[in-house]
């Protein structure tokens, strides 16, 4: 679900919220110290913009002892929610998600800050929520939430989108009375060979496995894979192996580990666990993201309503096998999006309800979290992208 308040078929996740977890103790943020060169490790933030014509794409440095933020600068645009970098490091791309939904691209300087506009272009759908590259950098695809529509946008040689190539219309209802009257599509994920996109539809209770033609910008018709019922798949998340899948259901949460066999394409669901800790009811409650370390030691799921941080041990021996290890409070509310900094030593939530990125410390070892930082105020986030080729 993507929790934009002007969307009258979606619930806003302030009315979902039950009680917090609690607040989090932040540590004092120490004074910037520039990385050799003057430096310092660049992020990008998506947001909902209400409107607000100032509002929009924040560009922002990490301080690289504490991971504290700060906004250095903002490009307005409209409720720009999810972000995406190309394989150079040299063009930004935002969904805009509003009901004639746009793709917008940003030309990026050096030092990360947004240069020029490059264009844009239609998603193919309605609401787009999501957005991701394909490898050889001629192509995104875009999850249309409202219209339950995947789109191939085609880009020009400097990066441009250049218009929709295809859109691939999903169809079918889940169990749920409110957000499952249709289809919903919510993430888009090209496997690292970019062979196939692999799509969650919220909407069905399905995760959709498609071949993708490079040089066509086409997608087949694809293997719809059912889901656990009503367990609504938002997002999902790629074992470094290549060999598992975890499908985090926003309904229900829950967390499904998969099978994954990259050369046949098919995806095998094997466990469904809870990313809630044991004994509490999900009412309230909506997963919203899901991320695996790079090391494949464990994976990440964030809650909203409990503003929780999951984390579950990934079996060394079988990467569908999970075991919850630790809850951890995110440090403001209604995390919608988490992300790994390139050093995996930090992870960033984008607190949508609270306005604010939170920093939290990892354990490489254990996997846990503790407070790492001062949030940074940043109104309407939900998306915080790591800009390694800045970092």
């Amino acid at each position: 679900m993507t929790d934009h308040p002007r969307h009258p078929n979606r619930r806003t996740a302030l009315t979902l919220l039950g009680a917090a977890a609690g607040g989090l103790a932040a540590a004092p943020a120490a004074a910037a110290r520039p990385l050799p060169g003057g430096r310092r490790p660049r992020f990008h933030l998506g947001a909902y913009t209400g409107g607000d014509t100032a509002h929009g794409i924040g560009a922002a440095s990490a301080d690289p002892l504490t991971g504290a933020l700060r906004v250095e600068g903002v490009t307005p645009a409209a409720d720009p929610s999810f972000l995406a970098l190309s394989a150079t490091g040299r063009v930004l791309y935002a969904v805009n998600e509003t009901a004639d939904g746009r793709v917008s691209a940003f030309a990026l300087a050096p030092d990360g800050t947004v240069r020029r506009p490059l264009g844009e272009a239609p998603s193919g759908g309605a609401h787009p929520c999501h957005l991701a590259l394909h490898p050889g950098g001629r192509h995104l695809f875009t999850a249309n939430y409202t219209s339950g529509t995947v789109a191939v946008v085609a880009l020009r040689p400097d990066g441009a989108p250049a218009g929709v190539a295809q859109v691939v219309r999903y169809t079918g209802s889940g169990p749920h009375p409110g957000r499952q009257e249709g289809p919903h599509a919510h993430m888009v994920l090209p496997d690292p060979a970019g062979r196939r996109l692999l799509t969650a539809d919220l909407g069905t209770d399905s995760v959709h496995v498609h071949r993708f033609d490079p040089r066509r910008g086409r997608l087949d018709e694809g293997t719809r894979v059912p889901m656990p019922p009503g367990s609504g798949p938002r997002h999902l998340a790629l074992h470094p192996s290549g060999r598992a899948a975890y499908v985090l259901g926003e309904l229900d949460s829950t967390l499904t580990a998969c099978a994954y066999d990259p050369d046949r394409g098919t995806l095998t669901p094997a466990a469904t666990v809870p990313v809630l800790p044991e004994g509490t009811g999900v009412e309230g409650t909506t997963a919203a993201e899901v991320l695996v370390s790079a090391d494949g030691r464990f994976v990440y799921a964030s809650n909203r309503g409990h503003d929780l941080i999951a984390v579950l041990a990934v079996d060394p021996l079988d990467a569908t096998r999970l075991r919850p290890v630790s809850h951890h409070p995110c440090g403001g509310r209604s995390p919608r999006h988490l992300a790994l900094d390139p050093d995996q030593r930090l992870l960033y939530a984008a607190n949508q309800d609270s306005g604010t990125v939170t920093v939290l410390r990892r354990d490489p070892a254990s996997g846990t979290l503790s407070p790492a930082a001062e949030p940074l105020p940043y109104a309407g986030v939900v998306c915080v992208l790591p800009d390694p080729a800045r970092s």
